[in-house]
């Protein structure tokens, strides 16, 4: 084939357009050149992934490891099979590898790549690279996205990474091999490699043995690891309190000293992690741990006051319970809800002195404002879910107006639900009266006529409305 498009080059400069078939066979045959050039790529690449990529791991097979493939997504499997078939390595990594081994069902699935960012999104047309601190690349299937990571390289080779005075990544895209990319993960159980074409695993920090010890070890010197990323010190205490696992002595040391690095943790990121801890269904072991390790100071600045009260902290764990169970018997929680718990008895006590200077509703809006603005400089907490705190808190004193039709009213609020299981938690925890959760449990279920003979006497103030002065007409002038 390129033999004949040399022949008809050569055979267009004596015809008589031949500068103009030139040009057209010099394009054909660029284009027929690039068309070669992947796919002997390719083949050099799948062979290097045979051969080159086992070096230093070991090779755990599947009558070994019994993962079953059909437990992966079909868009993790069609992924990897992308990229091998353009001749890239593919593999699901990580948490999904660590969860299939402990015969979980892994809520998403990461693949790691040797291809580049633009490499992958030329593959995939529905797919957009991210970040900035690590770029990445969604590839979207239909409801599902599979993020796609490039083997990252050693951060301190010449690349464009750079930390700040403390040692923590600002930004690190320097590619690297996959062994070098199994270095840089940060605990052994997420440094696993499945390849689903093979069915093999790749260990190369013996994080296959820990899975089974129910070990977790962080790869490397902990201290400089933590001191790359300061997040990595909650990611071990929730990841340890999820699947159960004790964290490594050498991995846990340095923690309780290392705790102030999380200072300089973008509020952000510290939000992300935190809704991943609290949301991971083992929110009260991760709080005991953090209490214990001093990292609570991190996460909410004043979470550590609210639970040395003794009202507060009962109120704070039975909320935190209520939340692991739903977790864990497959029904969703809000983190709108979860939030307006842990900062409850901080609203309450930012209230008292307004309620001096001010009638009592806008008073706790006051309150309201002020702690959710002191919380804005630790924590990036989402405005969409700042504004259902404020609802569940203004809820509270309506629930003590039990006369005329305000009780109807209260029924009928978008966020009623949310608020009457506020209200039972204030109950439950001895803050608020049994009886008036009880009243409104009654009241919301009752029939018409049932609900009016329950409303108790309206004894408030009657406020009179005040008269309008007719004005006197002015009289007019004549000249």
């Amino acid at each position: 084939m390129i033999r004949k498009l040399f022949n008809k080059l050569f055979r267009s400069k004596s015809s008589k357009a031949g500068h103009a078939k030139l040009e057209q066979h010099s394009i054909e045959l660029a284009s027929k050149l690039r068309g070669l050039h992947r796919p002997v790529l390719g083949a050099k690449k799948t062979a290097k992934a045979r051969h080159g990529h086992r070096e230093g791991a070991a090779v755990i097979a599947v009558g070994r490891h019994q993962i079953d493939r059909n437990e992966l997504s079909n868009a993790a499997i069609r992924t990897i099979e992308s990229l091998q078939k353009a001749g890239f390595e593919a593999y699901v990594v990580g948490g999904a590898v660590r969860d299939l081994l402990l015969q979980r069902h892994p809520k998403d699935f990461d693949v790691a790549t040797d291809a580049t960012p633009e490499e992958v999104h030329r593959i995939f047309r529905r797919s957009r690279i991210i970040g900035r601190r690590f770029r990445l690349v969604h590839v979207i299937f239909g409801s599902e996205t599979i993020e796609v990571s490039t083997f990252r390289g050693h951060h301190h080779a010449e690349g464009d990474a750079h930390t700040d005075v403390s040692g923590r990544i600002l930004r690190d895209n320097v590619f690297g091999s996959l062994q070098e990319d199994a270095t840089r993960r940060d605990f052994t159980v997420n440094a696993l490699y499945y390849d689903p074409t093979s069915q093999e695993v790749l260990d190369f920090h013996r994080g296959f043995e820990d899975v089974q010890a129910s070990t977790l070890r962080m790869i490397g010197s902990p201290e400089t690891r933590y001191a790359e990323d300061p997040v990595r010190m909650l990611r071990a205490v929730r990841l340890s309190a999820k699947l159960g696992f004790h964290i490594d002595v050498a991995t846990m040391a340095p923690i309780a000293k290392m705790a102030d690095l999380l200072q300089d943790v973008p509020p952000s990121r510290l939000f992300d992690e935190m809704l991943k801890l609290f949301l991971s269904g083992h929110a009260i072991e991760s709080v005991s741990v953090l209490r214990e390790q001093h990292l609570h100071h991190g996460l909410l600045p004043m979470l550590d006051v609210v639970l040395e009260q003794p009202l507060g902290e009962r109120f704070v764990m039975l909320a935190l319970k209520n939340t692991d169970d739903r977790i864990l018997s497959g029904k969703s929680a809000n983190p709108s809800f979860l939030f307006a718990t842990l900062l409850w008895h901080e609203v309450l006590a930012a209230w008292e002195p307004y309620k001096v200077e001010m009638p009592l509703i806008p008073a706790l809006h006051q309150a309201m404002s002020e702690v959710i603005a002191l919380q804005a400089e630790k924590l990036a907490i989402h405005h969409r879910y700042t504004a259902t705190m404020k609802e569940i808190w203004a809820m509270q004193p309506r629930f003590e107006q039990r006369a005329g039709k305000r009780p109807f009213g209260l029924l009928t609020h978008p966020r009623y639900r949310a608020g009457f299981d506020f209200l039972l938690l204030r109950c439950e925890s001895g803050e608020a009266p049994a009886e008036l959760g009880e009243w409104w449990a009654s009241f919301a279920e009752a029939e018409a006529e049932e609900r009016n003979a329950m409303l108790l006497a309206d004894t408030a103030p009657k406020h009179r409305r005040k008269r309008k002065r007719n004005k006197p007409a002015s009289s007019a002038t004549t000249s």
